[in-house]
């Protein structure tokens, strides 16, 4: 504050009858003022002490008023902002606030309600735009739903940040990866056509990025829109925190859903657990354990959920920042759900009391409206839906997830298998008699009467007809026959098969590199042409790679030996599910099969001892993972590769940011652990 300043602000509190001498010995009692020299400082220093004592009991005086109005006002707003809100969340399970992190490693508090919400002014018909995106990875502890546990994060948000974009834009995606281990990033549905390198596969499109290292991801959209997402894809990171939506919209968005709609937003749901991937995973990959998955201890919604934690002795827990996503609509309108499993294990069945929705896309696809009271979800699919807020009875409903728990293998005395939503009416421009305040009353809306699911397997897509007509070929160049299953070997080790071929990735070495070296070095292995296993150029009891040359109609058919579910998800390009059942498939069915319009997906499942037909063109060239998307069965071996036009494939030059990341140190950081570790005879 200057001269100028400081006369202002006295002459504004003085008393206007004093004279200047006065007004400047007056003003010798505030802090940091000085009294230029001359009479008035000599008649202040012959001032009595009486004189002193009363200027300055004068200014205490005022003090004590002045504290004790701040000290009032103080108390208001803590207890309406903090103290009020902190009830809510421990007696009523109600959610607070957005997320920050504390700047020591330990983010404390979710994210806000409104981070899933679309954008409501998206311009669908921009031209393609370049959107970059910089994301820092870190490893925080944090408590979603009140147990704290060790997590990765971008940007230290959980869920990751949103990607919204059209259909044509270029997604640049600038990774520095600041954690303990390596990772690498998959765009979950993305057909990287014409990069391939940028897909994300450890092992097959890439090495990961080592801690400290960089990496920057970059591709185009073409030709595909809808419900997307990202994932980390080395090791079991997913359930560690490293992930997000990934969103892309089309000029005909709008035309292509056959239901309008006033609102868009993204629900993810995932199975949670309280311990690290890390340790779940050495655990679950141990001698005799026969694919006995780890159970969750709980779900998310959003990356939200209240635990308490007087149940929870045994953890760190407190679950003050902790609370139920909330989800506001307005009243009498159509509003867009886009439902995403991020989780690693557990199939979800999804509901809002007392509504019945219409599903109107499956992954990225689509479809004429169809209507349920009930939602099957596996992990890594993605369902849109709208739902319509004619409910004249009621304000508030619940929203529920509930994992199917009859897949688990074993039980979890701490899992709570049901993570719920509030679903609210804002009736803010209506006057309704009898309403009920929502910050006090929690919904009680009733569940619907129909049984709940007690087998993983997914809805009936023959219900499911897309928008956009796209009948497949009428018959198929090839045929390829999988069995899945889990196997007991040497050391009584549990892992998962494709036919005679466990995955194992070769962290220093991805595929796709192997195959352009070959073509690079006329390695016949690689060049010589062929549609099918190729066994010369890849160990096909670590990592089965099916060839194809040329664009042709394939089809493959996975029968399960397995007693539990497979959502398999392939990499690049969708595909049409011809057909799915349990035991075996009936043979004489397939010259018989609905070509007409079947449903276009890239995640189908195959029941636990039942069989799934897919169909699809190879028009994408590159090294294309096929896995079960149940992480546990990854890691476990349940993976394997389709090699799309080879030729082509050879014909690339990688970047010079791929070839580095190989020549990394520490890439086997964040991987699952070796069989070699429990190789070791006891004689």
């Amino acid at each position: 504050m200057d001269d100028t300043e400081i006369s202002v602000t006295y002459h504004l509190s003085s008393n206007p009858s004093e004279s200047g001498c006065q007004k400047e010995q007056t003003e010798a009692l505030l802090p940091h003022h000085e009294i230029e020299e001359g009479d008035c400082r000599n008649l202040a220093a012959r001032r009595t002490v009486s004189d002193i004592l009363w200027a300055y009991s004068r200014r205490i005086g005022a003090k004590f008023w002045l504290f004790t109005i701040l000290s009032i006002f103080l108390t208001c707003f803590l207890t309406y902002f903090l103290i009020i809100p902190t009830l809510y969340t421990v007696l009523l399970a109600w959610p607070t606030s957005s997320a920050v992190g504390d700047g020591a490693g330990q983010a404390s508090v979710t994210r806000s309600h409104d981070d899933f919400i679309l954008d409501p002014h998206w311009d669908f018909g921009a031209g393609p735009l370049r959107r970059e995106y910089w994301w820092t990875v870190r490893d925080i502890e944090l408590n979603p739903d009140g147990v704290y546990r060790p997590m990765l994060l971008i940007n230290e948000q959980f869920p990751g940040p949103l990607i919204e974009c059209n259909d044509g834009d270029t997604l640049t995606v600038h990774v520095d990866n600041q954690g303990v281990n390596a990772t690498a990033f998959h765009f979950h549905g993305m057909y990287q056509n014409g990069t391939n390198w940028m897909d994300g596969t450890v092992g097959i499109t890439q090495c990961p990025i080592p801690a400290g290292g960089r990496f920057t991801y970059e591709f185009q959209i073409d030709g595909q829109s809808g419900t997307y997402w990202y994932h980390a894809h080395q090791g079991v990171q997913t359930s560690d925190g490293l992930l997000g939506p990934l969103i892309v919209h089309s000029k005909a968005e709008r035309q292509l859903q056959k239901l309008p709609y006033a609102t868009d937003r993204v629900v993810t749901v995932q199975d949670h657990y309280h311990t690290s991937y890390n340790e779940l995973l050495m655990d679950y990959l141990q001698p005799d354990k026969e694919n006995a998955e780890p159970v969750p201890d709980g779900a998310l919604i959003n990356g939200m959920n209240i635990r308490d934690c007087s149940t929870l002795p045994h953890r760190k827990c407190d679950n003050s920042t902790a609370g139920l996503p909330m989800i506001t609509l307005t009243p009498a309108q159509n509003h867009r759900f886009r439902f995403i499993n991020v989780g690693n294990f557990a199939e979800f069945q999804i509901q809002i009391d007392e509504h019945e929705f219409a599903v109107t896309e499956v992954d990225g696809t689509d479809i004429e409206p169809v209507y349920y009271h009930r939602l099957n979800i596996n992990p890594g699919q993605r369902y849109s839906i709208v739902v319509s807020t004619n409910i004249t009875t009621a304000d508030s409903f619940w929203m529920r997830a509930r994992m199917v728990t009859a897949c688990f293998a074993e039980e979890n005395e701490n899992m709570e298998a049901e993570v719920k939503a509030i679903v609210r009416y804002d009736r803010s421009n209506q006057v309704m008699e009898g309403q009920f305040d929502t910050l006090i009353d929690l919904p009680q809306s009733v569940d619907w009467s129909e049984v709940v699911e007690l087998i993983c397997k997914d809805m009936n897509v023959t219900n499911f007809v897309p928008v956009a007509a796209a009948a497949p070929p009428t018959t198929a160049d090839s045929f390829f026959y999988l069995r899945a299953n889990f196997e007991i070997g040497a050391y009584r080790l549990s892992r998962g098969f494709f036919n005679s071929s466990s995955w194992r990735p070769d962290v220093h070495s991805p595929s796709l590199e192997r195959v352009i070296d070959g073509y690079l070095a006329s390695n016949e292995s690689f060049t010589a042409a062929r549609t099918g296993v190729n066994e010369l150029a890849f160990d096909v009891d670590r990592e089965m790679v099916i060839q194809v040359d040329g664009i042709k109609t394939v089809d493959i058919l996975v029968e399960n030996f397995d007693d539990g579910n497979h959502p398999l998800h392939l990499h690049g390009m969708k595909f049409w599910v011809l057909g799915a059942g349990h035991g075996y498939f009936p043979r004489h069915t397939y010259s018989s099969l609905n070509l007409s319009n079947p449903l276009r997906r890239d995640t189908a499942s195959v029941e636990a001892f039942g069989w799934l037909l897919i169909r699809l063109v190879t028009d994408n060239p590159g090294v294309w993972a096929f896995h079960c998307h149940i992480s546990w069965h990854t890691e476990a071996g349940l993976m394997m590769q389709l090699l799309v036009r080879p030729d082509i494939v050879g014909s690339w030059t990688l970047p010079k940011a791929n070839l580095a990341l190989c020549n990394a140190e520490g890439l086997e950081k964040g991987t699952g652990p070796k069989d070699d570790v429990w190789m070791v005879d006891t004689d």
